[in-house]
């Protein structure tokens, strides 16, 4: 494989948080899934996302979510493979999927919207991995 072909294929395969803010925040057609524990979807997770542990995928997605639809899943961080467990599951059921890179911890070092028991928030951008927004007084 070439160069050129090798990172086509892995951006078909991947994306990361601000590219997902980004298809969102523009209205893409774009269901999120969470492939984490119970415990860990309490604490906190993607604003708007679904809930859908990778070992429950082959049964419940079918049942879920729509054939055709473009699906991003995410897991804990980059030290978790839970997403790619979860990214193969929807391939296998046909899903256009690509695995979010960096996981829910760069979702919410980035600054994005975050929903947990509480509803939704943003955490301060962490300056290692986002730019933090300048606020304007208007």
């Amino acid at each position: 494989m070439d160069r050129t072909a090798y990172f086509e294929a892995k951006l078909a395969h991947e994306t990361d948080a601000s590219d997902l803010y980004a298809a969102l925040k523009a209205g893409e057609q774009v269901t999120v899934v969470d492939v984490r524990s119970d415990e860990a979807w309490a604490q906190g997770r993607v604003s708007g996302a679904v809930h859908m542990h990778y070992r429950e995928i082959a049964e419940r997605a079918p049942k879920e979510i729509p054939a055709g639809s473009e699906v991003v899943v995410y897991c804990w961080s980059p030290g978790c493979n839970a997403g790619a467990k979860g990214a193969l599951e929807f391939a296998k059921l046909g899903y256009a999927v690509r695995e979010m890179i960096g996981g829910f911890e760069y979702w919410v070092r980035e600054g994005y919207p975050v929903e947990d028991h509480d509803g939704v928030h943003r955490r301060p951008v962490d300056p290692l991995t986002g730019v933090p927004r300048v606020r304007t007084r208007a």
